[in-house]
């Protein structure tokens, strides 16, 4: 079981960076007027979802594993666990906003995607803490 946990947490921290990386191109996205620039970004956006998009199903498939084998005891996996499972909506909308961007209907500003991109790193904050206190 340990094996397993060692191996969630390398996936967990390799979709965390994907995350933290992947809206972090959209701010640049979203300040670019050339349409070179523009084609490029959209194609870096595009391969890093679909590297980071298994690496993400892998951390939760991990995560279940886990949960299964240790059983889900005490409130601080309740709230993990819905926040992993905004994570997971916060990822797929990452993709929502990547199609957009590709489709040329980013509606929103590089400030409004600075502060989006805030978002996973507020998650993983609270999750570590959650999963090391166990405060409840």
């Amino acid at each position: 079981m340990l094996t397993i946990k060692a191996l969630h947490i390398v996936f967990v921290v390799s979709w965390f960076a994907g995350l933290f990386y992947l809206p972090r191109l959209y701010v640049n996205h979203a300040m670019v007027e050339d349409d070179a620039t523009r084609e490029r970004l959209a194609m870096m956006e595009r391969k890093l979802y679909g590297f980071v998009t298994p690496i993400g199903i892998i951390a939760v498939s991990l995560g279940l594993w886990l949960w299964f084998g240790y059983g889900f005891g005490g409130g601080w996996l309740h709230v993990k666990t819905t926040l992993v499972t905004f994570l997971i909506g916060y990822h797929l909308y990452c993709g929502k906003l990547m199609r957009d961007f590709a489709a040329g209907r980013n509606t929103r500003s590089h400030v409004w995607y600075r502060v989006f991109n805030e978002v996973p790193v507020v998650v993983l904050v609270v999750v570590v803490f959650l999963t090391v206190l166990k405060p409840f």
